[in-house]
């Protein structure tokens, strides 16, 4: 799982990190945002009422959300800062003579990018024949072919298929099928049945007409085959699983023949399928949904081939639209950022050509990242926080006294076979068979897309690369791994705030701290303690462990299912019970380790305060963030981490520490007492 919001397909759990500051010649000009910053704290405000609203008021009230921006926060700031550093590294390999591959490759794939005279003139040119083909699709048996040729450049439709570990053999890799194709956030969004989604539903059909007037349809026709996408993809999500319902393992695993796939969907021309996707022969794979597929059957059978070439027509084009000339890009803005996100307008072009560089060729970009910005020093620094949180999770899992003795040995087990990746991979990928052409901004990002769905592909039937990395160098993020059974901490996150050298150690505990400690419990939370020290995905907990485990996790549901956000949206406490218990069991272990640190003695007070304040504040500041109301509302229906704000307070309302530190009476807000919640 990743520690912000950021989604993963699979089981990659959620964390922040910590951080070795960069190297000086690149911070010179930059702004360093503190670990700890006394002038955000609002005085006003009792810290036992709302303690994120203290360590953050002020910072809230002088940082506006930028018109480009739907959240602005200090992830934001340190966004911002890394992509000035890639922006420059892009710049110089884009001018560059005598360049090595990858220079070249990411330079002109920029520079390509940045190019909106050429991107406006080219139009739709490069994906004419992608267009042709659709249209003179005559019968829904030669839709198969057609999804397998989209799917191989990366296309979104109807179905994904890609590759994964097994979750009962976590050293093999197997084909992966599973569902897609919405063009909405997820499959509630198709369904409820308040105003605000019946709206919703209303601007998808208005923004998906818009595009296809931009490629010439009529008004009245784009028109009626919005409304036909939005029917045919209502019928996608009513088959589709819920997005609560994944986030159980044994919802997404079963293990199938391909025959047993085939007769899920016989009416589909598999074997055309997989020809033209380009996957090796399988004799088994994950259907992560059978019933999906089952679904798919009756779909195919009632939707005309016409309705099916105006699905794929435009998801061809939204698929594409940050590739395309600028009329696409700003009507794709303008639902998904605009409306759904309430950001007010697009990002600068550079700012998105970076993201799309990252994205494609993300590891030869973060090798230049890592070679200007990263020191062996900065990762030694960061495996001896890691290890220092470890120890206190050992010391916590000694000390449980809900836990039987049989169960508390496996998980001893699964503690320290956990491995830890710092800062980059230690085998850098191979993009020499990705063609990148200056010029030539839609087909560098087909070629990119395919360049990647082979490497995915070319994974099934070998063992799994414990090495490889699913996230970038620069990526400001952190994860945790179930089928590795490891922690993987990106360069970009190893910064201030989140690890200062300036900062005390009882900050750096609450700020870097908390988000290892958040990582590393990940391996425990309701998804993570479903698989084994090797990744494998099995029950090795007793029965009076795992009732134990529910009641306690129980508490936290319900806990985060009562905070209401505007408008009347209560958090998912199901949803983001994963994440929820992530935050509190790292900021626990984070203040084991600092108590280990200290060792009963007691450090100098900062401004006037005391080493306990400096660790919660250091916690709290690291979460400072404005969100638009309508980001609020997409995060509280999509994503598995709670907003901020209850990030924090949910966090220090049910930890003793946090109430003595700051002299909390029972009653108040941030004191919830004997109905305090602690699964970790």
């Amino acid at each position: 799982m990743s520690f912000i919001r950021a989604s993963v397909a699979g089981l990659i759990l959620s964390a922040a990190i910590i951080a070795p500051s960069l190297a000086a010649q690149t911070t010179g000009s930059l702004k360093t945002t503190p670990g700890f910053d006394l002038s955000a704290i609002d005085r006003k405000t009792n810290p036992c009422n709302d303690f994120y609203q203290y360590a953050c008021g002020t910072w809230l009230q002088n940082n506006p959300i930028p018109a480009d921006q739907a959240s602005w926060g200090r992830f934001s700031e340190l966004n911002e800062r890394n992509r000035v550093i890639l922006r420059d590294i892009l710049e110089s390999a884009a001018k560059a003579t005598n360049r090595d591959a990858n220079v070249q490759k990411i330079g002109d794939y920029y520079a390509t990018c940045l190019d909106e005279n050429t991107l406006n003139t080219k139009g739709l040119g490069t994906l004419q024949p992608y267009l042709d083909r659709i249209k003179a699709l005559t019968n829904t048996r030669d839709l198969a072919a057609e999804i397998g040729r989209l799917h191989h450049v990366g296309l979104d439709v109807l179905f994904n298929f890609s590759s994964g570990q097994d979750f009962k053999d976590s050293s093999a890799v197997i084909g992966q099928a599973d569902q897609g194709g919405l063009g909405l956030p997820e499959k509630d969004y198709y369904f409820r049945d308040d105003p605000k989604a019946a709206d919703t539903r209303k601007e998808y059909v208005a923004h998906v007409a818009r595009m296809l007037q931009l490629m010439g349809t009529s008004t009245a026709d784009a028109q009626k085959q919005a409304e036909t996408i939005l029917k045919l993809e209502t019928a996608i999500a009513k088959i589709s699983l819920d997005i609560t319902s994944r986030r159980e393992p044994a919802n997404v695993y079963h293990k199938m023949t391909m025959a047993q796939l085939r007769g899920l969907a016989d009416s589909f021309d598999w074997t055309a399928y997989f020809k033209e996707l380009g996957a090796p022969p399988m004799a088994e794979l994950n259907v992560a949904s059978p019933d999906f597929f089952k679904g798919e059957e009756a779909l195919l059978k009632a939707t005309s081939i016409d309705d099916w070439k105006t699905y794929l027509t435009f998801h061809l084009i939204h698929g594409q639209a940050n590739a395309l000339p600028l009329k696409y890009s700003e009507e794709n803005f303008a639902f998904y950022g605009k409306y759904l996100t309430g950001a007010k307008e697009q990002r600068a072009r550079w700012k998105r050509c970076v993201a799309m560089t990252d994205g494609d060729l993300g590891e030869a970009l973060g090798k230049a990242y890592v070679d200007l910005t990263f020191s062996a020093e900065g990762k030694q620094r960061t495996l001896a926080l890691v290890n220092e949180i470890e120890k206190a999770m050992g010391q916590d899992l000694d000390k449980l006294t809900w836990m039987t003795p049989a169960t508390k040995k496996r998980a001893f087990e699964k503690l320290h076979a956990v491995t830890n990746k710092i800062g980059y991979p230690d085998q850098w990928r191979d993009y020499s068979a990705l063609n990148i052409i200056r010029g030539d901004s839609i087909g560098n990002s087909l070629r990119a897309n395919e360049f990647e769905i082979a490497r995915q592909l070319a994974k099934i039937g070998k063992p799994v690369d414990r090495l490889e990395w699913q996230m970038t160098p620069p990526t400001i993020n952190a994860y945790y791994d179930p089928q590795m059974n490891n922690i993987n901490f990106p360069a970009g996150i190893l910064q201030p705030p989140f690890y200062d050298q300036k900062s005390s150690p009882a900050t750096n505990f609450g700020a870097i701290g908390s988000v290892i400690g958040h990582e590393l419990t990940h391996g425990f939370d309701d998804q993570g303690r479903q698989f084994d020290q090797k990744g494998n995905f099995e029950d090795w907990w007793t029965v009076a462990d795992n009732k134990a485990f529910d009641s306690r996790a129980e508490c936290i549901v319900n806990q985060y299912s009562a905070y209401e956000l505007p408008g009347g949206v209560h958090m998912n406490g199901k949803l983001t019970l994963g994440e929820n218990t992530a935050d509190n069991g790292g900021l626990r272990l984070a203040w084991i380790a600092l108590m280990n640190s200290l060792a009963g003695k007691t450090l100098p007070k900062l401004k006037g305060f005391n080493e306990a304040q400096q660790f919660f504040l250091g916690f709290g500041q690291i979460w400072c963030t404005n969100d638009t109301v309508e980001l609020q509302r997409l995060q509280a229906q999509t994503d598995p981490h709670a907003i901020d704000r209850y990030r924090v307070n949910g966090t220090v309302s049910n930890m003793p520490e946090f109430q003595k530190a700051f002299g909390c009476k029972t009653g108040l807000p941030m004191v919830r007492g004997g109905a305090s919640c602690k699964v970790w």
